[in-house]
């Protein structure tokens, strides 16, 4: 499944960038949803930078109703570093984020007894997440890139 494909049938979209600034390539998440509010303001596309507690905008993301909720993040999925993985957070994918409080399966479950929604991961392998480390060069590229073709796709 490519990106264009997953926002086709989606009027109103949530991007929510998961994930800790001060703990190297993690920051993945963060560094798309900050980019991203720059590049796009629509009224049908809310974008949450919800650090490691995606769990605390659970509301937020109900009342505004949307039809696809995406989660951006570094998930260790053993690919190379920087590559990206389009998947289903509650599938087993989702057991590799492992620096958030709450598991994004659960989130995801709990969300959808809230709301009528799709849900996806679009994940970035990391490379080091060590404690009070900046994102490698490579994380900070792909951060952009993703960024802005995700821009590109909801400006259609």
């Amino acid at each position: 499944m490519n990106l264009e494909e997953l926002f086709q049938n989606a009027e109103r979209i949530v991007v929510c960038g998961i994930g800790n600034d001060i703990r190297g390539d993690d920051a993945f998440g963060v560094l798309v949803a900050e980019r991203l509010r720059e590049l796009i303001d629509k009224q049908n596309v809310l974008i949450i930078n919800c650090g490691e507690v995606p769990e605390n905008y659970t509301s937020k993301i109900a009342e505004f109703k949307p039809d696809l909720v995406v989660f951006v993040d570094a998930v260790d999925f053993g690919g190379k570093v920087g590559e990206y993985v389009i998947a289903d957070p509650e599938g087993t994918l989702g057991e590799a984020v492992s620096t958030h409080g709450l598991p994004l399966k659960f989130v995801t479950r709990f969300m959808k007894t809230m709301i009528n929604a799709d849900f996806v991961l679009i994940g970035c392998q990391p490379g080091s997440t060590g404690l009070f480390q900046e994102p490698s060069e490579l994380i900070k590229e792909r951060s952009e890139k993703l960024a802005e073709l995700l821009a590109e796709i909801l400006r259609n």
